[in-house]
C-alpha cells in the first residue's frame, strides 16, 4: 500500500514512518516538500505519489499562539486537510486526519472520559481549528478516518516531558509548579503510530478516540516520568488560576476509546507502561538533547 504521511518530520509524522515503512511504501512529506495550504502543491505531492492513504500529522500545535495567529493556524489546521480531502475525492484514496481532545470543552466531571458521541465545544482557537477541520474532511469525503487523541509525547520534537526534563536537570533555583487540575491521556507517539497501523488494517472510517489508558494531571504526570527518569526534582502541584496562559484548558481532556474497544482493536496501553517504555528506550537519549 502507499502512504503519504503529512508532518513528517513531526513527532507522530516520525513515528509513523517508521512504524509502516516496514510494510507499505510510504513517503513521508514536511513543509520542505510542499506548502499543505496551497492547493496546487497539494495537488502536486498527490498526482506525484498517487498515494492509497495520506496520513495527516501536519499541524499548528502551539496552542496559546493560536490566541493571537489566527489566520495561520486556520490555514494549517483547516485548510490543509481540506486540500488533501479534495485531492482524494479527486484522484481516490483515503485521508486518515489526527484531531484532538482539545475539540471538547473538559467540563465533565473527572473521571468521566469524552466519548466519540460526545458534542465538541472547544475553549481555545486551537480546538475551533481542531473541530473545523474534523467537519470540514467529513463534508467532503466519506472516505476518512478522524482520529482525536491527547497529550502526546516522543523521542523527537519538543513536547512537554521534554521541558521538564530539562527544567528538573537545570542547577536548583525555584521550585517547578506544575498544573494539577487539568486531567487527560500521556500519548506515545510510537503506541499511537502502532494503533494507526491496525485501524489501517481493520478498514476504518469515521471518528475514534485514540489515547493511552487511564489518566493524570500534568503534575502527576511530571512527577512520575522524573522519578521513571531517576532525576531528583523539586516539582509541587497548583492551579490554573495560579499558572495563567493565554488560552483556555480543558480541564478533563480524559478520552476513551470507545470505538476502538467495539471493534475489538484498541492496543493501547495504561500511559504509566508506555512511560516506562519510553524511558527503557530513550532515557539517555532524552538526557543528552536537553542537556
Amino acid at each position: 500500500m502507499k502512504i503519504m504521511i503529512t508532518g513528517g518530520k513531526g513527532q507522530l509524522g516520525t513515528d509513523c514512518a517508521r512504524v509502516l515503512g516496514g510494510n507499505h511504501d510510504v513517503l513521508s512529506v514536511d513543509i520542505d516538500e510542499g506548502d499543505i495550504t496551497n492547493y496546487s502543491e497539494v495537488e502536486e505531492l498527490v498526482k506525484g505519489f498517487n498515494p492509497n492513504i495520506i496520513i495527516n500529522c501536519a499541524a499548528y500545535t502551539q496552542v496559546d499562539e493560536c490566541e493571537t495567529e489566527k489566520a495561520f493556524a486556520w490555514k494549517v489546521n483547516v485548510d490543509g486537510p481540506k486540500n488533501f480531502a479534495l485531492c482524494l475525492e479527486k484522484y481516490g484514496g483515503q485521508l486518515v486526519h489526527i484531531s484532538s481532545d482539545y475539540v471538547f470543552d473538559g467540563k465533565k466531571k473527572v473521571p468521566n472520559p469524552y466519548v466519540e458521541e460526545d458534542d465538541p465545544h472547544p475553549v481555545s482557537y486551537y480546538g475551533t481549528t481542531k473541530y473545523e477541520s474534523e467537519k470540514v474532511v467529513r463534508r467532503i469525503s466519506d472516505r476518512h478516518l478522524i482520529i482525536r487523541t491527547a497529550w502526546m509525547y516522543s523521542a523527537q520534537g519538543h513536547n512537554f516531558l521534554k521541558t521538564m526534563l530539562r527544567l528538573a536537570l537545570q542547577p536548583p533555583t525555584n521550585e517547578i509548579k506544575v498544573v494539577n487540575d487539568q486531567f487527560g491521556s500521556p500519548t506515545w507517539s510510537h503506541r499511537l503510530a502502532l494503533q494507526i497501523e491496525r485501524m489501517i488494517e481493520a478498514n476504518a472510517r469515521g471518528i475514534y478516540h485514540a489515547s493511552a489508558e487511564s489518566y493524570c494531571t500534568w503534575y502527576g504526570l511530571t512527577v512520575y516520568f522524573l522519578e521513571s527518569m531517576g532525576v531528583s526534582h523539586r516539582v509541587v502541584p497548583c492551579t490554573s488560576e495560579e499558572y495563567p496562559t493565554p488560552a483556555k484548558r480543558p480541564e478533563n481532556s480524559i478520552l476513551e476509546n470507545q470505538q476502538l474497544k467495539k471493534r475489538e482493536i484498541n492496543i493501547m496501553k495504561p500511559w504509566q507502561e508506555d512511560i516506562d517504555q519510553f524511558v527503557a528506550n530513550f532515557r539517555e537519549h532524552l538526557i543528552n538533547e536537553v542537556t
